[in-house]
């Protein structure tokens, strides 16, 4: 049965165009996906994110656990303080990309994506095991909703008594937002300065409205998961499913400085640990596959799975494209053959319906912001 979030029926009074992510009825646009794109990029945009797993690991070893359930090293996560991380099976394949929050001292809260939140809880209660530990689905407990954009710190200033200005990137804190409690995160996946907003699924329709009146001067507006994807491909930003899968490793993804071998505590047995180490040694020495930007010469479109060519041979595959509506043309992001891998690299295409269109391979992110 498909979820919706507490604000499904707000979304459809704004003449959402819906859509099935990963069990949940969300908002896809609710207009111009350019525009909204374009919002984030220079004023501000309001996004749902309630389809994302919050699971809540309590207990006087919940760093230990985590530690030994996760790749990287959360016991030197400090309060208050937020990491981007993975969770891996065995042979080191990636189930999913996750943030960890600490809330307290012997608090966190692991953040998971939408269509990997009951495999990651699965798997965190059966890995804490043997820990003073407690595993406890969190999924109903939240709403989530982000504020993204330039003007982002601006709007939610003008609805808060929090103290925004020392709030660090991947930090978070306990405050009133809108006369609503919140933990207040400086987290986003846009590429943009922004918050995301932990409350109650009762409180979230009051808050929204908040940050919509509030927002109006600055030019916010809706934003629904299409911009979303073309503002994280831009950014260079792993989807899973796209980026990130169960045949892939962190160092295949080119991220294995979320691997943490040598840890404050269970440094030597957290799960995947001896095949991430023959996968670390395999990516300095002879890479298979590197995550690079290809951008179109162009207008066509590339889309996941179609094949990137050179030479008259298959070198590579799309994982994800779309319109850049920043770079006004067709990008990707594509596991390629490391003898094509290097920016400025000539004779690279992509194979659509039959027809090599020219690509530029480029170092990722495709867009920075300034700072």
């Amino acid at each position: 049965m498909t979820r919706t979030t507490s604000l499904d029926a707000l979304h459809r009074s704004l003449g959402a165009t819906m859509t099935d992510f990963a069990g949940w009825d969300m908002p896809l646009r609710y207009g111009s996906e350019r525009d909204e794109h374009n919002a984030v990029r220079t004023a501000a945009g309001l996004f749902d994110l309630s389809h994302m797993g919050e699971i809540t690991v309590t207990g006087p070893q919940a760093a230990d656990m985590l530690n030994h359930a996760l790749v990287g090293n959360i016991g030197s996560v400090g309060a208050g303080r937020a990491r981007y991380t993975m969770i891996c099976r065995e042979d080191g394949g990636i189930l999913d990309d996750l943030i960890v929050y600490r809330l307290g001292e012997t608090e966190y809260m692991v953040v998971a994506n939408a269509g990997n939140a009951q495999v990651v809880l699965d798997a965190l209660t059966e890995r804490a095991a043997g820990f003073d530990a407690t595993v406890r689905d969190d999924r109903d407990a939240y709403a989530l909703l982000a504020v993204q954009g330039p003007h982002s710190p601006a709007i939610v200033k003008s609805v808060t008594d929090a103290d925004l200005d020392h709030l660090k990137y991947y930090a978070g804190l306990p405050g009133t937002v809108a006369g609503v409690s919140a933990l207040i995160a400086r987290t986003g996946y846009t590429g943009e300065d922004g918050f995301e907003l932990f409350v109650s699924p009762a409180d979230a329709e009051k808050l929204w409205q908040a940050l919509t009146e509030a927002g109006q001067e600055y030019g916010l507006i809706p934003c629904g998961l299409s911009c979303r994807d073309t503002l994280r491909l831009e950014a260079g930003m792993p989807l899973y499913g796209h980026e990130l899968t169960t045949a892939l490793t962190p160092y295949d993804a080119g991220l294995g400085r979320v691997v943490k071998f040598e840890k404050t505590s269970h440094g030597d047995d957290f799960v995947g640990h001896d095949a991430l180490r023959e996968a670390a040694a395999k990516a300095e020495s002879n890479p298979p596959r590197k995550l690079v930007g290809l951008i179109a010469e162009g207008r066509r479109v590339p889309r996941a799975g179609m094949s990137v060519v050179a030479d008259g041979k298959v070198i590579g595959e799309v994982t994800s494209g779309a319109p850049s509506p920043t770079l006004g043309r067709p990008i990707a992001m594509a596991y390629v053959d490391a003898a094509h891998a290097e920016p400025g690299t000539a004779g690279v295409g992509v194979d659509i319906r039959g027809t090599q269109e020219p690509y530029e391979v480029v170092a990722l992110p495709f867009y920075k912001r300034q700072k």
